[in-house]
Formats: structure tokens, C-alpha cells, sequence
């Protein structure tokens, strides 16, 4: 399995970001194997989690054209500056009651 982690300094939201951001999680989830999407802001900090089942699903993701246009809306309009990082997990723990 793998994990991007997306880390933005945002510079404003509207909207539209709102809308955007909601159609890319369904995008995810729904059309290109995305195993679960978990997202949340603080002030201008950013942060979100997607977890993937194999790294062609990650690039098929990046490259479907509505996600590019969105990447291109979030330099222009809602980052100030944004890092992805894409790893693989290789060990997972978890405790439930």
C-alpha cells in the first residue's frame, strides 16, 4: 500500500476550492482506487492523506485531466506553496476496541 501526503500553505479558500476539493476526494474514491482520503486545515496549514493500493493508481490520479486543471487552480489561486510525498508503507498497527 502506498500513502501521499499532500502539505499546503494555503492562501485562500472560496467556493469554488470547496467544490473542487469535494469533486477530487470523489474522484479519488470512486474512479481510481483511492482506499480511503482524509483531509484537514489549520489557519493556512493543510494536510491531506490518501492511501492507494499500487503507484500506477497514483499516477493515473494525477494525471486524469479534471485533477490536472485542479492543480493548476491551486497554484494560481489557493496555495502559496504545496509539497507531495508519495510513500509505501511497509508495516501497519493499529489498535481497536
Amino acid at each position: 500500500m502506498f500513502v501521499v501526503i499532500f502539505r499546503a500553505k494555503v492562501r485562500r479558500t472560496d467556493t469554488e476550492y470547496t467544490q473542487v476539493a469535494a469533486r477530487m476526494r470523489e474522484l479519488a474514491l470512486g474512479q481510481f482506487g483511492c482506499l480511503e482520503f482524509t483531509a484537514v486545515t489549520e489557519g493556512q496549514d493543510e494536510i491531506a492523506l490518501s492511501y492507494w493500493p499500487n503507484e500506477e493508481s497514483i499516477r493515473a490520479w494525477k494525471s486524469h485531466a479534471e485533477h490536472v486543471l485542479a492543480q493548476q487552480l491551486g497554484r494560481e489561486r489557493w496555495y502559496e506553496s504545496y509539497v507531495v510525498q508519495v510513500a509505501e508503507m511497509t508495516r501497519e498497527y493499529r489498535f481497536t476496541l
